[in-house]
């Protein structure tokens, strides 16, 4: 159970300072001061203090995407495998149920964004459809390419398998595997080269889309939101890749303090890595998008076959 709520906390507290070492990241790449690691946390806090605003027409759809988006997020980081192996929601703590849950805080948010009836709403509600599509098999696959050795779909049992037998991540299914899913975070977390959570050039936004006729509190809940999604999946790529210094059965505090401290440092290490990798990308063309997706999803699919071949 402490592992659990310490995970929930360390997502629900650290993702805003997530993002903004990532900008601070990419502000001194580019050669500028930046506005430093605390500025999201900033922003949220002038958000919530806002009036709440909702276009002329909405329902309660458009009400309840940010509180179903940020609801999903919390329930997958108390489930996924960051600091502890164990949690009371093993029973739940299942590649599909994790999985659904992420897809049902993308759909949420979708629903909301045709709620508006906008333009703008629809066009970024079907491109995040397609995406949506396109990601969710391949998280699926190159998670249970994993899985095949382990005879289980559970993570938590997946993450102490690679603990106890840590040659096994390196693995040519698991190399195709990680491939695979850090592509799909990209696209799931709306990142460069699918999106950029900076952009406001209509013709290309697919998240900053749907999230237009936000605001307030609302605003603030989904950008906490995808700050979480961001943490927990770069978080879930290190479990189970690199899933040295997670605390495995019944650990005791000291030993969940410092597995915390080391998926902190081993995320902040994946985050800077991909915000340094941004400012040397540039984002593909949407047409261009479903290509890399698909290319993914066949490298997941050879993962499974290659553990197949090798179990």
């Amino acid at each position: 159970m402490a592992g659990a709520v310490l995970q929930v906390v360390l997502v629900a507290v650290g993702s805003p300072l997530l993002v903004g070492m990532m900008r601070q990241v990419r502000a001194r790449l580019e050669g500028r001061a930046g506005a430093g690691i605390g500025q999201p946390w900033r922003d949220l806090r002038k958000l919530v203090r806002k009036e709440p605003i909702a276009p002329d027409g909405t329902g309660w759809v458009f009400r309840a995407a940010p509180l179903l988006l940020a609801g999903t997020v919390l329930v997958v980081a108390a489930v996924v495998p960051l600091v502890s192996t164990t949690s009371p929601l093993d029973e739940v703590a299942d590649l599909f149920a994790v999985v659904a849950l992420l897809a049902l805080g993308s759909v949420a948010l979708a629903l909301g964004a045709l709620d508006t009836s906008t333009a703008f709403g629809g066009m970024g509600a079907s491109r995040e459809m397609i995406v949506l599509a396109l990601v969710e098999p391949t998280i699926l696959l190159s998670v249970f390419a994993l899985s095949v050795r382990v005879g289980t779909t559970n993570l938590g049992t997946i993450v102490t398998s690679a603990v106890a037998d840590p040659l096994a991540v390196i693995s040519p299914a698991s190399l195709l595997a990680a491939a695979a899913l850090a592509i799909v975070t990209f696209a799931e977390t709306g990142r460069i080269p699918v999106d950029n959570p900076s952009t406001h050039l209509e013709l290309t936004m697919i998240h900053e889309a749907m999230v237009l006729e936000y605001a307030g509190p609302d605003l603030a809940l989904i950008e906490w939101a995808s700050a979480m999604r961001l943490s927990v999946l770069l978080g879930l790529l290190t479990s189970l890749f690199a899933p040295w210094g997670i605390a495995t059965g019944s650990a005791g505090p000291g030993a969940l303090l410092l597995a915390a401290v080391v998926v902190t440092v081993k995320v902040a290490l994946l985050g800077a890595l991909l915000a340094a990798g941004e400012v040397f990308m540039a984002k593909l063309r949407l047409f261009r998008i479903p290509e890399l997706l698909a290319g993914s999803f066949l490298m997941a699919l050879l993962a499974v076959a290659a553990s197949f071949f090798l179990a």
